[in-house]
């Protein structure tokens, strides 16, 4: 079985399901929305309630806020542990910045693309893409 880093997005709602699927398939998995080490994950507005309004010099400057260093310690830690990468669409920047880190670094990276969305040739780079959870688990058995 595999350990599987899943990257996504919070307002992704196919999210929670690929997780309890893997997790029934016998893989661990990290979830960013709930680690182990920081229950209900990272959030921005816990570092700041208006960051949604921040200039990009101000965005700069919270990075090093002690709440952002730990929630990116924490999902960098899971990358590090994991030897799969599941990147569930539709999702965002840092979602891909993790899958392409993964893919990367030669390590097994599946895109799942579960409703239509516009195409990406560059997703050519990594392992597969797959539109169903039986084709993310067929890949991880691989």
């Amino acid at each position: 079985m595999a350990k599987v880093y899943v990257a996504s997005s919070w307002r992704n709602p196919y999210q929670p399901d690929v997780v309890a699927r893997l997790r029934e398939a016998g893989h661990e998995v990290y979830d960013f929305r709930n680690p182990a080490e920081n229950p209900g994950g990272f959030h921005w507005a816990d570092v700041d309630a208006r960051w949604q309004e921040w200039t990009a010099r101000e965005y700069i400057g919270h990075l090093d806020h002690p709440v952002a260093e730990k929630g990116f310690q924490a999902d960098f830690r899971a990358m590090e542990w994991a030897d799969a990468c599941v990147l569930v669409l539709p999702c965002g920047r840092s979602a891909h910045t993790e899958a392409g880190w993964f893919a990367g670094k030669g390590i097994k990276t599946v895109v799942y693309i579960p409703e239509k969305q516009e195409p990406e040739l560059m997703y050519k780079l990594f392992d597969a893409v797959v539109d169903s959870i039986d084709g993310i688990l067929d890949i991880l058995a691989r």
